[in-house]
């Protein structure tokens, strides 16, 4: 028998929202991870963006366990001599919450062209509504439920 690959043609792209209210941030991130790259499948190839669409709504609303909401750091450089940039996670969320989830995704992801080519799936708004109605995604329900 021989192996299964998958052709960037031959994929069929479903459209699913999760939402994050009360959901812990790294938990989450695999979820939308595993879905944008394609391993919820089983026609998934690792070289082949075999992956869906993922709308993630109330970012605003994610959790973070233990005191990282203080502790953990994003750090980020201007490219300037002494421009290194620092923000907490409290820090982040007040100015856009939806970095903390992109980021988080964005390190799950390869780190290469097919990974920026799956990270454009993916969609986050702050707020209970977006504007992808039109596509009738699937509500997932939040994981042990």
């Amino acid at each position: 028998m021989k192996t299964y690959s998958a052709k960037p043609l031959e994929v069929e792209r479903k459209w699913y929202l999760i939402d994050a209210e009360g959901e812990i941030l790294g938990r989450l991130a695999t979820r939308v991870a595993n879905i944008l790259r394609g391993k919820n499948k089983p026609e998934y190839t690792p070289n082949v963006d075999t992956g869906d669409f993922v709308i993630v709504i109330n970012a605003d609303k994610v959790v973070v366990s233990g005191k990282k909401e203080t502790d953990k750091i994003y750090y980020h450089h201007t490219g300037y001599p002494g421009g290194l940039k620092a923000a907490s996670v409290k820090e982040v969320r007040e100015k856009d919450a939806r970095k903390l989830i992109e980021k988080a995704v964005k390190g799950m992801l390869q780190h290469n062209t097919l990974g920026d080519t799956q990270f454009t799936k993916l969609k986050v708004y702050n707020g209970p509504e977006h504007p992808h109605a039109a596509q009738k995604p699937i509500v997932l329900e939040k994981e042990g439920k």
